[in-house]
């Protein structure tokens, strides 16, 4: 999406596909890894599933969820008001999906959830946005949130230290694709967020929204073992990777 392709002014579907085509930029395989996700939402909670869309952006995954299984709920849980503004716009009608304003690391953040527990907690490129310290707090009220035979997947980047030559291949072959695909007109981050604050339906929300982060916040992006293992520490009676690229992972957790 160039200059010229800037969706008209609240034209909230538009922005919504505009962010998953920013997204994709950053990782082509992004609808694979829904895909699966969604495989195992299916396999472990059924079809009708009552789903917590934690840190959802704009509502990417409940709009994938809804799309395949018309009989699930949706909670959309984050802080973002721009990303919230443009969600509250692309489901507005659709009483499926509820979007609360919340930041995750209160500790009281689950108290403005509608509902006390979930059969299913999803998110994606999201908690590395955390340092470990809450990432772990957070995954322990997961745990007190997913009923029991409840499932939690989260796919993001998930990097093994443990092989440094591996990961700068990778890195290098990545980028390399994504400066093509930047010469070819595909928007990055910073330009996505220019296009969205020029907008007057966003214009606030984005100020407010840099307000809040910044240009990025400080996280921190552990290995698929460390989330594992957290997992189980958590409470979750098995976890492990059901989904890999060569440089993120969806690691499920199953209550």
């Amino acid at each position: 999406m160039g200059e010229a392709q800037m969706p008209r002014s609240a034209d909230w579907d538009a922005w919504q596909r505009s962010w998953d085509r920013q997204q994709e930029w950053y990782m082509p395989d992004r609808e694979e890894r829904f895909q699966v996700m969604l495989d195992m939402v299916e396999a472990t909670v059924g079809p009708a599933p009552r789903v917590l869309d934690l840190a959802c952006g704009t509502g990417t995954i409940s709009d994938r969820l809804l799309a395949r299984m018309p009989d699930a709920t949706s909670t959309g849980v984050d802080l973002d008001p721009a990303l919230l503004t443009i969600g509250r716009g692309h489901f507005a009608g659709d009483d499926r999906v509820t979007l609360v304003t919340a930041d995750l690391t209160d500790p009281e953040w689950p108290a403005k959830l509608p509902h006390d527990t979930y059969d299913a907690v999803l998110t994606a490129t999201a908690l590395h946005w955390l340092r470990l310290g809450p990432l772990a707090a957070l995954y322990g009220q997961l745990a007190q949130l997913v009923r029991d035979d409840g499932v939690f997947l989260n796919a993001d980047r998930m990097i093994d230290g443990s092989t440094p030559r591996i990961n700068a291949a990778e890195s290098a072959h990545r980028h390399a694709r994504m400066d093509r695909a930047k010469a070819a007109g595909a928007v990055d981050w910073s330009e996505w967020w220019a296009l969205a604050g020029r907008d007057p339906a966003l214009s606030g929300p984005v100020a407010e929204r840099f307000a809040i982060y910044g240009e990025h916040a400080d996280g921190e992006t552990p290995s698929a073992h460390w989330h594992v293992e957290t997992l189980r520490a958590a409470g979750f009676g098995e976890a492990r990777t059901v989904w890999s690229s060569p440089s993120d992972c969806l690691v499920l957790a199953l209550k």
